[in-house]
């Protein structure tokens, strides 16, 4: 008899259109409910794993490599697609919103998340780490409190200054990480480690991630928009070429030995700058949000199925206070002293503070530092950043679409007109060239 039964490979090929359908359609469907797209697929993988059918469990410790690599991929394409929606022009002033969430509000949650984390009971590298890999607002969860597309006027103050943070501080948080990488070696071998971090994994790599994100995001400008014949790559119309600036300037930076993570972010605001108004960066965001929205779904149904396969088992109930707290106290507490002085209503800087969104990027930054050095209670560890992401999903996705509707219409802005440019004409911009015509920005 004939084996009538579908194939592994036929089962996976079907599971995968439903997933990128879903990915489709789930946005549009959820668009005016107090519900994201992050809680359904955390949902939908933890029943999946449930099944009695499905073998695999996959937690974070058990795939450490593919943990780090997966999460690494996840968080650059959301890089590259947050920096070329942001219209507003870099500048010192313009970006003060952004300085005060990274040069105060970062810095005081790591000590805060740090110190509840010695209170907790964790050993004090740990802590360390688990502030560093949690004082980041992540590029990926935060979609729903970001700017709109390029040139479609969705950029206010609260969402400019929620995805310009996210964007730099990702490469940011890294010398904290490694910070505690370098510690937990010295306190092994007694090498010194002041000097070393200080010139190396501070100040140098610092340098060469924003420096290389420059350099590419210039090269990738010129061949993009500037070559003067019909060999520009804007004259493909295809959006890939973001991805593949992405990759370059991921790839040369770490080489470098600089921040990879910073040097995209830099790259995509070089890139969006050398022709700011030009259509094709519209082109180029489109495919990076649809490569990182299948990403995340898929990404996030491994992580539900994380969950129902005892991630958070070492759980203790002084780590749900501590979980409870960085979301509800730390973040919300370290964000309005960062926007003491701004200029903004206290809707807006409350809403700056209170959607810390917890995410990808934290699971990179544990992965990545428990592959380069040993740190005791890993497993509580995982567990403790796993139950503030469910809870940060949980808590900021639920809250968004009201509270973000209800920012646009205290703005005077209409929350259901549509999106897109082709459906109703976007605003028309002072500076821009007459109908026919093309300016380079």
């Amino acid at each position: 008899m004939p084996d009538f039964g579908p194939s592994l490979y036929i089962v996976t090929l079907t599971g995968l259109g439903l997933l990128i359908a879903l990915v489709a359609w789930l946005p549009l469907a959820l668009k005016r409910l107090p519900l994201s797209l992050p809680i359904i697929c955390i949902a939908l993988g933890a029943g999946l794993f449930s099944l009695p059918q499905v073998g695999l469990r996959p937690l974070p410790f058990s795939y450490p490599e593919i943990t780090e690599r997966f999460t690494e991929f996840v968080v650059i394409i959301a890089l590259m697609g947050a920096g070329l929606k942001i219209d507003r022009v870099f500048h010192v002033r313009r970006w003060a919103v952004t300085w005060r969430l990274l040069a105060i509000t970062m810095p005081l949650s790591i000590a805060a998340i740090a110190l509840l984390g010695v209170w907790a009971g964790l050993p004090w590298l740990v802590a360390l780490l688990l502030g560093a890999s949690l004082a980041p607002t992540d590029p990926v969860l935060a979609a729903d409190v970001q700017v709109g597309p390029p040139k479609t006027g969705e950029e206010d103050e609260v969402r400019f200054g929620l995805t310009s943070e996210a964007g730099l501080n990702d490469g940011l948080a890294f010398p904290f990480v490694h910070l505690a990488i370098v510690l937990a070696l010295s306190s092994q071998t007694g090498e010194p480690w002041l000097a070393d971090w200080l010139s190396y994994n501070l100040a140098w790599k610092l340098a060469a991630g924003v420096l290389g994100g420059w350099v590419i995001g210039r090269l990738f400008g010129w061949l993009t928009f500037r070559v003067p014949s019909e060999s520009k790559l804007a004259s493909t119309g295809d959006g890939l070429i973001a991805i593949a600036a992405t990759f370059v300037s991921y790839g040369a930076t770490e080489m470098l030995h600089g921040y990879g993570f910073l040097a995209v972010f830099v790259t995509a605001l070089t890139l969006r700058h050398s022709h700011r108004q030009h259509e094709f960066h519209r082109e180029m965001h489109d495919v990076t949000e649809q490569v990182e929205r299948l990403a995340m779904m898929v990404l996030l149904l491994l992580f539900g199925g994380a969950l129902v396969s005892g991630l958070l088992r070492p759980l203790t109930l002084v780590d749900v206070g501590l979980a409870t707290a960085v979301l509800l106290v730390v973040r919300p507490a370290a964000g309005l002293i960062g926007m003491i002085g701004l200029k903004a209503d206290r809707g807006e800087k409350l809403t700056l503070a209170f959607f810390g969104i917890r995410g990808v990027g934290s699971i990179y930054y544990v992965a990545y530092a428990l592959n380069h050095a040993a740190f005791p209670e890993a497993e509580r560890l995982w567990a403790i950043v796993g139950l503030i992401i469910l809870l940060s999903i949980l808590i900021h996705g639920l809250t968004v679409t009201p509270i973000m509707r209800k920012l646009d219409r205290s703005q005077g802005r209409d929350p259901d007109a549509p999106e897109r440019p082709d459906e109703e004409p976007p605003p028309v911009l002072a500076d821009a060239p007459p109908e026919g015509q093309t300016r380079e920005a």
